[in-house]
């Protein structure tokens, strides 16, 4: 999986594991989870005109500690880099 554009490297940085290769689910939906809340608050916004600022960012540190406890629960299962970081003496 060698992307062939600096975008390519950053997507893969974005949505991959320790390894940069293996392709890692729970950063995808993490990211679908904070892009469906932004569009349902532009929706809130837009069709309803009644936005509660203190109960929207409750529920968006709420969505963003969830994806990170999720990151963290499942580093131990990640697989390793291929290069190692250590230096060989």
């Amino acid at each position: 999986m060698q992307p062939k554009t600096h975008f390519g490297y950053i997507i893969r940085d974005l949505f991959s594991g320790k390894d940069n290769y293996s392709l890692d689910i729970g950063r995808i939906l993490w990211t679908i989870g904070v892009i469906e809340f932004m569009g349902i608050t532009f929706y809130s916004i837009v069709a309803d005109k009644n936005f509660d600022f203190i109960a929207w960012g409750a529920g968006f540190a709420a969505v963003l500690a969830a994806g990170g406890a999720a990151l963290k629960i499942k580093e131990s299962s990640e697989p390793d880099s291929k290069i190692s970081d250590k230096k060989e003496e």
